[in-house]
This record gives structure tokens, sequence and C-alpha cells, in this order.
């Protein structure tokens, strides 16, 4: 039976971007792959620029395009720009995006099995066995970076409902010569345009990537705001579009991220910023504090198991922690929301495109400035 130090499930940002990191240090590592790649992946594609100025690697190949400037709409009325000499957001396609960072890890020695579907997995101390649809292997570690439902986390006997996962609707579309002329040169956000939630429109090189998320765990008829919102965006003449529906999970597991050797990385463990859902910078970090815990452990289980978790508590948790409260903050206090932003609007605009980059992160003081601009409009 063929082992691996390291058996990372799934070949998406955060499972090929942490085999490239530990293959680069010579740790055997294997990315076991349901399909076969590249492959089609349900997502916005929009990578803001902290995620890809931290990759290692050029992926100027797969960008479709470039946005240094940011659209943020709310109704009618309301309407902020943020510029930057760097571009805000890289738009990509998930199939080659992925295959591009898998081939990197490739290059290093990382293996590539594809069409092997995991089935369990069983535990004899350090060893972990996983059965796949193509046979059995052992490893020191697994790294489960299959995703918001994660199968492999159910296997390890983490459970469900320890995080909050929101519905979301894509459609990839192909519209006519002259809305795309007009609507591929703004990338935007429109708030509101779902209740307690937002629309985006990403313009790739032929088509958009437009969608709908709601910030509430709940039944809606999602279909129904992207109708809604194809009409505020002037769409009437769709030549092609693709559904895709999916859940983002907006918080970190409550019940830990590493349990008998297995750890949690990307979606499977909750790191999507709970505000933007944007999932695949957090998805790459983790993974890269994943393979470093394991380097720097020296492949001692116990070892790595803090050293992980000491280095997504330093800022990635608490900075999702303070998401979580300024995203339900700005979803359900609408009335006061809106009244800050008619005054901060810009200002606000600003300080999200410097988390975008990489600038700044969410303050730990998040209730208390509130509060205080709160006193000041009402004072």
């Amino acid at each position: 039976m063929k082992h691996y130090d390291v058996a990372i499930i799934g070949s998406g940002p955060s499972g090929a971007s942490t085999a490239f990191y530990l293959a680069k240090k010579g740790i055997s590592t294997v990315i076991i792959e349901k399909e076969t790649l590249p492959r089609y992946k349900t997502c916005g594609g929009g990578f803001v620029f902290r995620g890809r100025n931290n990759l290692p690697f050029d992926i100027t190949d797969v960008v479709e395009k470039e946005f240094h400037t940011v659209d943020i709409y709310l109704g009618k009325d309301l309407h902020f720009k943020t510029h930057r000499e760097d571009p805000t957001i890289s738009m990509i396609m998930r199939d080659s995006f992925d295959n591009l960072i898998t081939e990197k890890a490739k290059e290093f020695g990382a293996t590539l099995l594809e069409n092997h579907k995991l089935k369990g997995l069983s535990f004899n101390d350090d060893i972990i066995t996983l059965e796949t649809s193509q046979g059995n292997f052992t490893a020191n570690f697994v790294i489960a970076a299959d995703g918001a439902l994660s199968p492999t986390a159910k296997m390890a006997g983490w459970k469900e409902d320890t995080r909050k996962l929101i519905p979301a609707l894509e459609y990839e579309v192909e519209i006519s010569s002259e809305d795309f002329e007009r609507l591929s040169k703004e990338v935007r956000f429109d708030i509101d345009a779902i209740p307690y939630g937002y629309a985006w429109s990403f313009p790739k090189k032929n088509h958009l990537s437009i969608g709908v998320a709601s910030a509430r765990r709940t039944k809606i008829n999602l279909k129904k705001f992207y109708q809604e919102y194809m009409e505020t965006l002037g769409i009437t003449n769709v030549i092609n579009e693709s559904q895709h529906g999916f859940q983002i999970p907006v918080s970190p597991r409550t019940d830990g991220f590493v349990k008998n050797n297995v750890f949690l990385i990307g979606d499977a463990a909750g790191f999507a910023d709970p505000i933007t859902a944007e999932g695949i910078s957090n998805a790459i970090y983790s993974g890269k504090l994943a393979a470093e815990a394991i380097i720097e452990s020296n492949k001692n289980s116990e070892l790595a198991e803090k050293l992980y978790l000491d280095k997504i508590g330093e800022t990635l948790l608490p900075e999702l922690n303070t998401g979580l409260w300024l995203s339900k903050w700005f979803y359900e206090q609408k009335t006061i929301r809106n009244l800050l932003l008619k005054k901060f609007g810009q200002r606000f605009s600003e300080a999200m495109a410097d988390v975008f980059h990489g600038k700044r992160s969410y303050p730990k003081d998040i209730k208390a400035t509130i509060k205080q601009k709160i006193k000041n409009l009402v004072s």
C-alpha cells in the first residue's frame, strides 16, 4: 500500500497551494481529486489582490481580466467607487486557475491522483488509511480541502451545524456584444439587491459571472432576485446562461480545525470572508499555514496541530470573527447602516479596498467604532 507523508483531499486553491508548499520542502504529498483536471468549479472567480500578491508564482496566464476600479452600489441613490494602482480584483476561471496551482505543485514532486473519490478514513495511531474509489493509501496527515460541504470533515468526525453556510446562486452568462461592451468595463457589487445580501457582476474574457448571495442562512428564491438584478443591469438579450447554486461558509467552525491528524483548511474550515463571501484568498492562506505547521514541526503530529492552531489564531480567526459581527450588523441593521454610508460611504469603500489589498484588516474594536459613529450621527 502506497504511503505519503501528507494526503490532500481536493485540488482547489487551498489544497493545491498546500501541496505546493509541502512538496517544495521535500515532503511526500499526494492530491486526491475526484474529477479530472481541468474541471469547472462553481465560483464567482473574483480573486482579490492580497491573495494574488501572496502567491509565490505568477498567474498572469490564467487571469481573464483585471480591475483596478471597483463600484459599490446601494440602491439608486448611493454609488461609491475606489481605484488602486494594483488590480483590486483579478478575474479567473477556476478550471484553469486550480489546474495551474496543481501543476506548480507537481513540478516540485507532488503526486496528483485524478478520478479518485474518497470513500472512507480509518485511524491507527499516527497512520491514516484512506479508502478511495481506486484503491487504498496511507498517510501521516490528511488535509481536508474539499470545499464547503467537505465529505472528508464528516468522515473525520466534524458536525455540520458548527458554522454558518449562506446560500448563493451564480450564472455564467453570455450576452449580446452591445451589452457586454457596456458591462465588461465595470466590476460591481449591489448591496441589498437581495434581502440581507448583495449581487455581483464580474466580467470575464467573453462573458459575465453574475450572482446573488444572502447573508442569512434561510430559504429564499434566489432565482427571482437574480432575474431582478438582470433588469437592474439592463440585460434583456441572453444568448446563453448556466446556473450554479452553492453554499458559502462564512464563519469558522466552532468544534475545532484538527482531529486525529486531519487538518481543515479553506471552505472546509469555514474561512470565507463573512462580509464579501470571498474565499479564495483565505483558502490559499490557510493552506500555507497548514503546510508551514507540518514543515516546522518536522512532521510531529502534536506539534503540527499546535502550530497550525497558533498560526490561524494569530490573525485569521480574529479577522473572521470581527468580520462575522460586522456582516451581521451591515446586512441586518439597514436603517442605521444607510445613515452611516450616506456620511461615511466613501471612507468605508476605501477601507474595504485596503482590506482587499492586504493593507489593513478588520479592526478588532469595530463595535466601539460603529457605536461612536452612530452617537455622532444622532447627537
